[in-house]
């Protein structure tokens, strides 16, 4: 099947989708039209609203409404009641938000969309701009992950342990700094707001498909959650509330994967290489020299996984008098997650290439080669801990003042460890018998052309899955990677109500000291030996795994091929399974950055009316002062002298430190206004600047030093391929001026209609640029050209428009009255531009100018074009059923550090379903079922149409049983 055909079937099923939704909504028409009165005569707008939204009330609340119709009206009624451009999800019930994790929950948000992998959502990008241009809080305060950016790990925190989630699309002066795209704010719910006692627990059985794939695996997995809220009257003491809550998480996550190397070069196409392919400048590509990309290698890896979580939340509330509140709360997520992985493939991929298809966008769309093949055995395992608290302090000493104190502590700790055995292809076996092939490179075919999942023909003679042909090259290599991020904050804000059109004067400070360190250490140790190769590859075979690998692709794919038992291999190479680390964990390049941020803001807020409109908001102004200061390190290298007069050069593993620190101001005012046009219509603008910041580990003084492979070099600058800065500590934050207006429309509790236009002006986007750099090589000093991110003194633009729609269709006679749905839709278009820091434009720092690139430039992470989503459910008694679909189109997801190549995400379609039977008061039985399309993720590198990553992890089923005591 083509390519092209495989990608009009998914834009044809997405259309479908998109139009059944819609021709929904529209059929609301009636339900809003007989909701909507008009004011009595005589009356403005504003007069007729109290009235009638008392009756309105009154009628309505004779009802008691539940499940998914009451996340839906309390999410209405946040959006309504909100001094800003705000969307939100909420529920009065613990465990009604719809989703497995937060970021399930936030992708049904209007303009939200979430970056989805096989164990859920990784990050969540807003109106289509990626998570590291927004800001997250948890009850108000920055939280970390262990990723090394700015998002949120929201696969740690369980859906049932939250109430509300909102999104702030606009900004205000007593938000945290760092949303640009905007502010998501997830809370806890406070114990004593609760006004009852609940007690609830609920066991949810897994079933994966893909693990039954799995030879000796079960399909099977759990999750059980249990909560408790209570309040207390403690007579003298006041009123004291706890909640408590537990989820345990034990699951599995197969996938089914190729993927390519994450450097790629530029080919000289006119150069037919019996080597590695002859790389193309810069210089040499706009001069009109003819180039292909290529990776360095091509594997396919069959995976099983085990994903475990332990998470704990907790608070308490006391209230000793009714002008004192204080809050305490914690938080605390274990993720222990294994993957064993089986990979076979090329391991020379730019090597004795010919006959190659280019297309135009200069990526290989097939070719001829020859390489070494190779299959590896890996035990990949995460261990990944969270634990944030803090604690708040709310005095009302007059009925005008209210002053409040805030401090909060975040931390996370990841340690990744990757055990892997590497064996090749040779011109003998294992036994010493010549090959068939009789050479180590085995000749192949590739072609890219048939769908994303490129197709490898082997020559025939060669047998993928024959264990004797792996004999050479055994390469033992055990990685550790560590990352930890911390931070502690306080604040103190202060309230002040006053009478007439000004309300209220909100003044305060903030305080915030984010700690980062990340590190890689590879204890890599070589095996030549053939006599002990064969002893150990008869030892440690392993059928392959599963079946129907990659069966679900649109193209043919491997099948099956030789694997190994990792540990098995390192038992009979070493002696152990774990030979431990290299016992020095400094490197060139660690990340050790310290940020510290003080900031203040003032603001208003308002209301009254303008020539009879009823008009409220705020206004007002943010300070923002960063601190950053980067630790790191400087290898020297020896020069080593070849016995032909060559050179090549060694790291000597001596250290010298470094430290660079960067600092910044900046001025964020804002202004929120409300227009009430009528009792149930109004329009919204808002005008701000907003400022993000560029991730933690975006800004270490680390250097990664790529030498040249080989011999022959006559000079040092020859033996040095490049060297290039894994962070940029004088990064500044992206700026941008934003302007937003919105139209809502309110008809009822269970319906609204609302249309925001917004536009961005950013400044301060990313560019590479060349420093030369002093760097001790054989004792004595060079100036080495080093390649970093900057600030680009380039402005771009955003335009914007976003659409929600959600209705029930009361007006249907029963038992059609149960059905509603609510749909979203977010359209942006950017000139924002991103560079290829290998092959896009580059700023030469001796001369200032431009040197233009030959990759095209990307626009923001996480922007897409188009996000939508569909929420349709229907509710009759006691049966509760909900489908949710989701797409965004085509994005550019940067790496964590920034300073890599461009990698670009496949459009995507979701589609979730949840089903509920309530079998009383105490309890229910739920159904889910997500990614029912199996929707792979699919990822270009360094673009469109060069396949870099294809992943399929298949649908998962859950089947719950929850119980309420009251």
């Amino acid at each position: 099947m083509a390519l092209g055909t495989i990608r009009a079937r998914m834009r044809a099923r997405s259309a479908l989708l998109t139009g059944v939704s819609i021709a929904a909504a529209l059929t609301a028409a009636p339900a809003w039209a007989q909701d909507t009165q008009p004011a009595p005569a005589g009356k403005a707008p504003a007069e007729a609203t109290a009235p009638e939204v008392a009756q309105e009330t009154q009628q309505e609340d004779q009802i008691i409404v539940t499940a998914i119709r009451e996340t839906i009206q309390s999410s209405i009624q946040s959006k309504r009641d909100s001094d800003a451009i705000v969307d939100s999800v909420s529920s009065k019930e613990i465990g009604e938000l719809p989703g497995q994790s937060v970021g399930e929950v936030i992708a049904t948000i209007t303009g939200a969309s979430i970056d989805r992998a096989n164990y859920g959502p990784t990050e969540v990008s807003i109106r289509g701009l990626g998570s590291g241009l927004s800001m997250t809080t948890l009850n108000k305060r920055e939280a970390t992950n262990g990723s090394g950016d700015r998002a949120v790990n929201f696969g740690q925190f369980p859906s049932e342990l939250f109430n509300a989630i909102k999104i702030y699309k606009t900004q205000q002066a007593d938000l945290i700094e760092g949303g640009v795209a905007g502010l998501i704010e997830l809370e806890t719910r406070k114990p004593l707001d609760y006004k009852r006692r609940n007690i609830q627990a609920e066991i949810k059985g897994n079933y994966n498909p893909y693990q039954d794939r799995i030879s000796g695996k079960s399909p099977y997995g759990y999750r059980a959650t249990i909560s408790y809220i209570d309040q207390f009257n403690a007579g003298d003491l006041g009123k004291i509330g706890i909640s408590i809550g537990y989820q345990r998480n034990d699951v599995n996550d197969p996938v089914e994967r190729f993927y390519t190397s994450s450097t790629w070069f530029t080919c000289n196409a006119a150069v037919v290489s019996t080597t590695n392919c002859t790389e193309v400048t810069r210089q040499q590509g706009n001069s009109g020299t003819p180039y292909y990309h290529a990776s360095n290698s091509y594997l396919y890896r069959q995976m099983t996984t085990s994903d475990l979580r332990n998470a704990v939340f907790g608070a308490v509330q006391w209230q000793p008098s009714p002008t004192i509140d204080v809050n305490l709360d914690l938080q605390y997520s274990r993720r222990q997650y294994s993957e064993a992985r089986n990979d076979f493939g090329t391991a020379e991929g730019r090597y004795n290439l010919r006959n190659v298809v280019i297309g135009d966008d200069h990526q290989m769309l097939s070719a001829d080669g020859s390489a070494t093949l190779q299959t590896l055995s890996g035990l990949f395992l995460r261990d990944e801990k969270y634990l944030g608290f803090g604690g708040n302090v709310e005095w009302k000493p007059t009925d005008r003042l209210t002053v409040s104190a805030d401090y909060g502590y975040s931390h996370t700790k990841r340690l990744d460890i990757t055990r892997t055995v590497r064996l090749r292809t040779d011109p003998l076996d294992i036994y010493g018998v010549r090959t068939a092939i009789n050479n180590q490179r085995i000749p192949y075919h590739v072609d890219f052309t048939q769908s994303f999942l490129p197709v490898f023909t082997y020559d025939s003679r060669f047998n993928p899955a024959d264990y004797t042909a792996f004999s050479d090259d055994a390469q033992l290599t055990r990685s550790q990677d560590g990352r930890d991020d911390e931070i502690h904050s306080a604040r103190l804000d202060a309230s002040y109500k006053l009478d007439g059109f000004i309300e209220r004067i909100d003044v305060g400070g903030r305080w915030a000291k984010r700690s980062f360190f990340g590190y890689s250490n590879d204890l890599i140790i070589q095996q030549n030996d053939l006599a002990v190769d064969r002893a150990v590859n008869l030892a440690c075979r392993t059928p392959f795994p599963e079946r129907s690998f990659l069966g679900d692709a649109p193209s043919p794919s491997v099948g099956s091929y030789a694997t190994f038992d990792v540990l098995c291999q390192f038992r009979n190479y070493l002696g152990t399974e774990d030979p431990g680390n290299t016992g020095d964990l400094r490197s060139v390049d660690n990340s050790d950055v310290t940020e510290e941020t003080w900031a203040g803001y003032a603001m208003a807020t308002y209301s009254g009316h303008i020539g009879g409109l009823a008009v409220r908001g705020n206004f007002g102004v943010r300070g923002v002062h960063t601190q950053v200061t980067a630790e790191g390190l400087r290898s020297g290298l020896d020069v080593i002298n070849n016995s032909d007069g060559s050179i090549s050069l060694r790291a000597n593993g001596s250290f010298t430190p470094t430290r660079i620190t960067s600092g910044s101001m900046r001025w964020l005012p804002s202004v929120n206004a409300i227009f009430d046009l009528s009792p149930k219509s109004r329009i919204r603008t808002g005008i701000y600047r907003a400022m993000s910041r560029p991730a933690p580990s975006a800004l270490g003084a680390g250097r990664n030093i790529t030498l040249e492979v080989g011999n022959g070099f006559t000079s040092v600058t020859d033996a040095i391929n490049s060297i290039i800065a894994t962070g940029s500590p004088r990064l500044k934050p992206v700026m941008s001026w934003n302007a937003d207006l919105a139209y809502e429309y309110y008809a009822n509790k269970d319906t609204l209609f609302a249309a925001t236009a917004y536009y961005k002006r950013f400044t301060g986007g990313k560019i590479p640029i060349t420093t030369d750099e002093n760097f001790t090589i054989g004792g004595q000093d060079y100036a080495v050209p080093v390649t970093q991110t900057t600030n680009s003194k380039d402005k771009s633009d955003l335009y914007g428009v976003e659409f929600t729609a959600s209705n029930r269709f009361s007006w249907l006679p029963h038992p059609l009255d149960g059905l509603g749905v609510k749909l979203s839709y977010n359209y942006a278009w950017s000139t924002y531009k991103t560079q290829d820091i290998r092959y896009g434009d580059i700023i030469d720092s001796a001369t200032g100018d431009v040197i233009p690139g030959l990759i095209p430039a990307a626009g923001l992470s996480g922007y897409s074009k188009h996000v939508f989503s569909a929420q349709a459910f229907y509710e009759i008694g006691p049966i509760s059923l909900q489908g949710i679909y989701r797409y965004r189109s085509r994005y550019y997801q940067s790496f964590t550090s920034d300073n890599t190549q461009l990698r670009y995400v496949e459009g995507n379609n979701t589609f979730d379903v949840n089903m509920s039977y309530k079998i009383n008061k105490q309890a229910d039985i739920r159904f889910q079922a997500l990614n029912i399309f199996n929707e792979p993720r699919v990822e270009y590198m360094p673009v469109v149409g060069s396949t870099r990553n294809v992943e399929y992890y298949g649908p998962q089923y859950f089947l719950s049983f929850r119980v309420r005591l009251r």
